[in-house]
């Protein structure tokens, strides 16, 4: 059967995303970044531990520190002195003795186990003296030095994205400032005579023009330093200025609009003009109309002037280039299985991201249904939804019933 997928040019998104991840080189300038700025950065080196965390065995409780084998033998035992976090115990512990410890507290020396002090009891005799309702095993409750990252060991990969956790993690050996790949810089560009920035009224003809405000918010979660190179009009002479100069200045040049077929869609041969084409239309819906090529410097994604399709296309195929020209280690997208909760349509041709809401159920089943109009130009179609109903390219309709995969809007998050 003859499908959409058979229009020549137009490419499997697996084969789009391999052409473009095998011709970008990632960037190569880093910078030292305070780690209370650099959530979302990218590592450029991999990070050693140059101490051990913990750096001495702790207490992994409050309690008492003392020998284990003593209580095999006997259930009291002498108090003599206190640990705390921060300030240890400097005697030893002997036989008979144990010594009362918090938890972070340095293990004293001698000391080879610590038993909660909801185990224990002070002697109503003597309160110089504990009564223990437990006889640990050496160990008990202690936290070993360097049993959460020993010296040497390597903390985090170059490559990494840091989150929250990493800078915690980085912190905790010691590391104020993190070696990280410089913010990429990204020009932004819309094409269309129709487009006005909002605030001012619109002509008979004209619209708002929205994507850059959606693309300008996905790029700074990413971590990128945009440049706003704003609307401009559809003449050839006007965007191939303005591509010279975003050329000049940025590492990617994206463009949203004009990359369509019709008598005013100039940017592809612009490109040409001044650079090069890689491929021209890819097999996703929505978004087909997407270039990928190069300026004479700076790469150049060209999405298209829809919405919804510009969106899409940016996360899908945009994101993983990012990542690759910033040095990330690729991710995945997770993907979920879901039950339709209805009849969902879909013409085999092209991979089909329908917006979709989930929900679970009582017993923590996932069911999806579209949410919806799925038009490109439907924006409210990606606003109210929370994941995309992901279609394989040669699939056909799906039954209500029949098991999907969704995508959460949440693992989008950068």
């Amino acid at each position: 059967m003859i499908t959409s997928c058979d229009t020549p040019g137009l490419l499997p998104l697996s084969q789009a995303l391999d052409a473009m991840r095998g011709v970008i080189s990632p960037v190569t300038e880093h910078e030292q970044c305070d780690l209370m700025q650099a959530r979302g950065r990218i590592l450029a080196e991999d990070v050693i531990s140059q101490v051990n965390v913990p750096p001495s065995d702790n207490s992994a409780m409050d309690g008492y520190a003392m020998i284990a084998a003593d209580l095999q033998l006997k259930d009291t035992l002498e108090l003599v002195g206190t640990a705390f976090a921060g300030i240890p115990y400097e005697g030893t512990v002997n036989t008979g003795q144990c010594v009362r410890i918090m938890t972070g507290a340095i293990i004293p020396n001698g000391a080879d186990a610590v038993v909660m002090q909801e185990n224990t009891a002070v002697s109503d005799v003597d309160p110089q003296h504990i009564q223990f309702m437990q006889s640990p095993k050496a160990g008990n409750s202690v936290r070993r030095a360097g049993e959460d990252i020993s010296h040497g060991a390597a903390v985090l990969k170059a490559g990494t994205r840091l989150t929250p956790a990493h800078l915690s993690l980085l912190a905790s050996v010691g590391i104020s400032a993190a070696p990280v790949v410089r913010k990429l810089k990204v020009g932004l560009i819309a094409t269309g005579d129709e487009l006005v920035t909002p605030g001012n009224t619109l002509k008979s003809g004209q619209i708002y023009e929205s994507n850059r405000y959606a693309l300008s918010g996905m790029l700074e979660e990413f971590g990128a330093h945009v440049i706003d190179f704003g609307i401009v009009e559809d003449k050839r002479e006007s965007l191939q200025r303005t591509f010279k100069e975003a050329d000049t200045h940025c590492d990617i040049v994206i463009s949203c609009g004009g990359v369509s077929v019709g008598d005013a869609d100039y940017v592809k041969d612009v490109l040409q003009s001044i650079g090069s084409v890689n491929f021209w239309k890819v097999a996703i819906k929505p978004g087909k109309p997407f270039a990928f090529g190069k300026l004479s410097k700076a790469w150049f994604c060209g999405l298209p002037g829809n919405p919804v399709s510009s969106y899409v296309t940016f996360e899908q195929l945009v994101k993983p280039v990012l990542e690759t020209l910033s040095g990330q280690t690729p991710s995945a997208a997770m993907l979920l299985n879901a039950t339709a909760d209805c009849d969902i349509r879909k013409v085999p041709g092209r991979a089909d991201y329908q917006r979709g809401i989930y929900r679970t159920d009582q017993d923590g089943q996932l069911f999806v249904s579209p949410n919806g109009k799925q038009g490109s130009g439907v924006m409210s179609s990606i606003a109210h939804a929370n994941c995309y109903i992901v279609l394989a390219q040669d699939a056909g309709s799906v039954e209500q019933g029949s098991t999907v995969h969704i995508q959460p809007f949440t693992s989008l998050a950068y």
